[in-house]
Formats: structure tokens, sequence, C-alpha cells
């Protein structure tokens, strides 16, 4: 049906579909990491952080939320205390799971920070706010993705607002550093600078910078699509494969809608096995524009370039 394919333009490059999987499909802005237990766990925009559980990275289950009820700060940014677009990591012996609260439209937010011995729903303590930004910033302090580089702890983040931004974290707090340099890693020409939820990955001798482009959370009427730069310092400066700089618009597509999978983005990187494993919500064009959840390896290239497997 035509009318279910507004990004039908999409597919004029071939891309592999996500792998299959069952159970509870839907999910948004996923974020996954294997856990010491074996399983996989994945956390996303929706509930107070939504939770799946998985013990073969196929069949995914419901397992409720991260939290029972949404820690009382959040409130300052949303009258729902609604949280956004997680990140879990694992390091020093604890899961640490970040995520943003704001409202739609504004750049009043703030990521906070919650650690967890298991990684399990309903075990996490929220440790309040590590970043925020105000109305009179140029950058938006929601999407974290954390990364570690030589021997240092950074988050990037950003959405809109003139696009991605970087801070180093305290690795002993997960806070921002007081005074903490707020680095520009990628933006677009022209306004509103529709860039979001950076994830950085190390492979290498460069760390590569994934982010969403375009519109999200309109069902199939979402353009969202996955492009990357890469560069030897974890700060930048990025560029794409045709050397230009992500500062200037540059960016590599790396994965964009086909078919029914629509709007590829709010994408993240875990390693299972020894690979690199791309997490990220599609719409689904044949069931109403629903966000389900796409995993594919991520392969790379002889010229160090990742490719959608």
């Amino acid at each position: 049906m035509l009318a279910l394919l507004p990004n039908a333009a999409q597919a004029a490059q071939s891309y592999p579909d996500p792998q299959t999987i069952t159970g509870q499909q839907i999910i948004h802005d996923p974020t996954v990491v294997k856990l010491k237990d074996g399983r996989y766990v994945a956390y996303s925009t929706g509930g107070i952080i939504g939770a799946r559980l998985s013990s073969n990275r196929v069949d995914w289950s419901d397992e409720g939320n991260a939290f029972a009820t949404p820690p009382s700060w959040w409130y300052e940014y949303n009258a729902t205390g609604d949280p956004w677009a997680p990140d879990i990591s694992y390091r020093d012996g604890r899961y640490w799971l970040y995520y943003a609260v704001s409202s739609w439209g504004t750049n009043h937010s703030a990521i906070g920070v919650a650690t967890s011995d298991s990684g399990l729903p309903g075990t996490w303590t929220d440790h309040g706010k590590v970043f925020s930004s105000e109305t009179g910033d140029s950058w938006n302090a929601i999407d974290p993705g954390i990364v570690r580089a030589g021997g240092r702890l950074w988050m990037s983040f950003g959405s809109y607002w003139t696009g991605i931004r970087m801070v180093e974290l305290d690795p002993r707090t997960g806070k921002a550093i007081t005074g903490a340099t707020v680095h520009h890693l990628a933006t677009r020409p022209d306004a509103p600078y529709a860039v979001e939820g950076p994830a950085v990955v190390k492979h290498g001798r460069h760390y590569y910078l994934l982010a969403s482009y375009d519109a999200c959370c309109s069902g199939v009427n979402s353009t969202y699509k996955i492009r990357v730069g890469r560069s030897t310092s974890v700060t930048g400066p990025y560029v794409d494969k045709d050397g230009k700089a992500l500062l200037d618009g540059g960016g590599s597509l790396l994965l964009a809608g086909h078919g029914r999978f629509v709007g590829t983005g709010g994408e993240s990187v875990f390693q299972d096995k020894g690979r690199d494993v791309l997490a990220y919500h599609y719409y689904d064009a044949e069931d109403n524009g629903t966000p389900k959840l796409g995993l594919n390896e991520l392969s790379w290239g002889k010229d160090g370039w990742p490719a959608v497997s």
C-alpha cells in the first residue's frame, strides 16, 4: 500500500533486514547488554524505562520497568516524570544506566544515572543528575551514550540545538567533572539541526560516532536514518568516508529505512561473543507503524568502516 510507504525512496540502496525476533518486539530507543548471568537485557524509552529480557537474543519478554516509581527530581523536567533514551554499560563491577528527562521541544533537560549489581529491572539505585542544559544553552542534554577512551570516561549526548556534544565524566561518580569542557562533535548546516542519539564505538585506532539524522516518532512518516563518522580522538574531529567533517554536515549513511523497516534509528551498540551488534528501532509499515526492535551485527571492512550485516 503506497500510503504505508512514504519513505520508499530510501530503499534505493539495499540494506539487510534485522534479525528475526519473537515475543515482545515493541521498543523505542533501545540499549542492550549481555548480563553476567548470560541473558540479554534491553532498556528503552517508554514506561519508567521499559525493560525486556532474552536468553538467546531472539525471544524477548516484557519485564516491566527499570524503576517502580520515578525519582522525585525527574518532575523538574516534565509533569509526568517521563524518562527517555537510556544507555546501559558495565564497569567497575556494576551496571550503569544513564537516561534523559525533558519535555518535547525544549532543552530544559537533564541526564541522570543509576547503578545496579545485576542490571535487572527493579534493582536500580538512582544517583541523580549527571549533566543538564537550560534554555540559554546551545545544546540539549538528552540521549546519553557512554564510552571509555585512554583510561578516561566520556559521555556523548545531544538532540537538535546544534547537534551532538561530549563531556568527560568522573569514573568514580559517573557524573560530569566539574567545569567539564563541552566538546562539539556533529551538527547540520541548517536549523533545526536534526541530529541526535549518539553512540561512540572504538574499533582499531578509530572512534566511530553513530547518530540518528532527520525525524523520529512519526510512525511510517518517520525519516530517521543512521549516519557515521570517525576520528582518532574520542572528542573529534569526526569525518565521513569522503573526508567531510560531521561539524560541516557530513556523515556516511550506515542504515536507512527499507521495505517495511521505516525510520531506522535510536541506535546503540553492544558486544556479544566478540562481535559488535547494532540495536535500533524501526517503525513497522506492515503493523501500522509500531516501533520494534532491530538487531544486526556490524561488520568492519578492510577500510575500517562499519557496515550492517
